[in-house]
């Protein structure tokens, strides 16, 4: 069979995943595959709200129900070279799961099991289809944590925090996805299983679970993975703080972490953003710059912590604020704020970069500089919420008044651009944990060099006919794909 598969070879696909899952869980008819032809990809949601779609719609949609019936599947696929994307739950930001070529989609929401925990050993293995929140939860009520708090939690699965190597709200203290992951084991593009056995860490030669931690499916399919847990912490100490400059909150967070003071949650604003949560507090003339903090664990340890940590803010010119916004921030930590200005007309996209401290300040200006520059209308702010002893995530929004479409686009895409090039500029890195899908292609030869070669060398030699989510991560679309902006 071929990419360019005509009705009736469609209907034999169909056929072939009813026998391995049930005609039920295959999908074929135009009103569900249009669920599966997006992700929250920003542009895609500005194309449906003209009604069109940023690429294709997948071929059909298939929902395996075990691990056995996702080797099968994918079995099939490399057999009959059929192109295939994993689909968690649509989350993604960058497009990683659009169609371009007619692909047939997997939906691993079926895949929603914890197949073990284990206290004595601090770790538990679950499937990579299962919701993050319901997953927390779980292990909340073991009085465990995963410490991975992304603010997609309520509508993301455990399997795309990791293929898309994620970071959480809580980065700071228990490190991000590929920090927590100890073990996987996968699908790859021939239908065999790769296992990655949990252990402490290894020293066996490269890590191979690296090629699929970010890999967005393109390298093989996670069917499970196996992730450290922690105690839920005995107290959580939040406190909020005001500096006078923006340079001030920086430096005080580079010391914090230099002090090896790991705060669960750390997050430092720009004079826009902190604005905005100020609305209605009073006594911040003179120190707009709004930070909040947040420590937990054992309660003297957390202690000790916080009051190290404030001994530092106030050599910094801090003042401890009304907590009202950390209150804010911790009941809101989960909301998606895009889909409202999505419904207002307005186009709404979020960039995250990192950079080294030595730069971030500079960098920070360069873009907010040049994002004026190029449409002074555009609503610009900044917040660091991923803090590390070298330098920073720096996370902004950018956000453009209702306009006529092709205005939009336009800005939007110099916008982007501006962001990516000056994050290299600088000696930065285009992502940080929002992933590469295919929004950022554009950019990852000039972020890997030669590494984006040897990638590519490596998707060639196990995926020869580039089945798996072909066009993604920087790897070679199909010939005749769609072309999605920046891919």
């Amino acid at each position: 069979m071929s990419r360019n598969l005509g009705g009736d070879e469609r209907d034999a696909i169909a056929l072939a995943m009813a026998r391995i899952v049930g005609g039920e869980h295959v999908l074929t008819d135009e009103a569900a595959r249009r669920d599966y032809a997006h992700d929250r990809l920003p542009y895609a949601n500005f194309c449906a709200r003209e009604g069109r779609l940023a690429g294709v719609l997948p071929r059909l949609v298939v929902r395996p129900g075990t691990r056995a019936e996702l080797a099968e599947i994918v079995k099939f696929a490399f057999e009959n070279k059929v192109q295939i994307i994993p689909f968690g739950n649509g989350s993604g930001v960058l497009g990683g799961a659009i169609p371009i070529s007619r692909e047939m989609t997997i939906d691993l929401r079926r895949l929603d099991r914890i197949l073990s925990f284990d206290a004595e050993d601090a770790m538990v293995t679950v499937e990579a289809g299962m919701n993050g929140a319901a997953f927390e939860q779980a292990l909340n009520e073991k009085g465990y944590t995963c410490g991975h708090y992304p603010q997609s939690m309520e509508i993301s699965t455990v399997g795309g925090w990791v293929a898309c190597r994620g970071g959480g709200q809580a980065s700071s203290r228990y490190g991000k996805i590929e920090d927590i992951v100890i073990g996987l084991s996968a699908v790859m593009p021939d239908g065999s299983p790769l296992m990655v056995r949990p252990v402490p860490r290894r020293a066996a030669g490269p890590s191979v679970a690296d090629i699929l931690i970010g890999g967005e499916g393109g390298f093989g399919i996670i069917d499970t993975v196996t992730l450290r847990i922690y105690r839920k912490p005995e107290v959580e100490r939040g406190v909020t703080l005001a500096f006078p400059t923006l340079a001030a909150a920086l430096d005080c967070a580079r010391e914090i972490m230099q002090a090896e003071i790991r705060p669960q949650i750390a997050r430092i604003y720009d004079e826009a953003e902190s604005s905005e949560r100020m609305e209605g507090l009073s006594g911040f003339d003179d120190h707009p710059i709004l930070a909040i903090y947040a420590f937990c664990g054992q309660a003297p340890l957390a202690g000790a912590e916080e009051e190290l940590a404030l001994a530092i803010a106030r050599r910094h010119g801090a003042i401890i604020a009304d907590n009202e916004p950390y209150r804010h921030w911790k009941k809101n930590r989960f909301f998606v704020y895009s889909q409202v200005w999505q419904a207002k007309g307005y186009y709404n996209d979020t960039i995250e970069i990192a950079a080294r401290w030595s730069v971030l300040p500079s960098l920070y200006e360069a873009i907010r500089a040049k994002v004026k520059e190029i449409y002074p209308s555009t609503y610009f702010g900044a917040h660091w919420s991923h803090i590390y002893p070298e330098g920073a995530c720096q996370y902004m929004t950018m956000r453009l008044p209702p306009m006529p479409s092709g205005e939009a686009m336009r800005i939007h895409a110099r916008l982007w651009d501006c962001a990516e090039t000056l994050a290299l500029d600088y000696g930065g890195t285009i992502s940080h944990h929002h992933g590469v899908g295919i929004f950022r292609n554009a950019w990852l030869e000039r972020e890997l060099g030669g590494g984006l070669k040897l990638l590519q060398s490596l998707k060639a030699a196990i995926d020869p006919d580039n089945l798996m989510n072909p066009g993604k991560v920087g790897m070679k679309a199909p010939d005749g794909a769609v072309s999605v902006p920046h891919g």
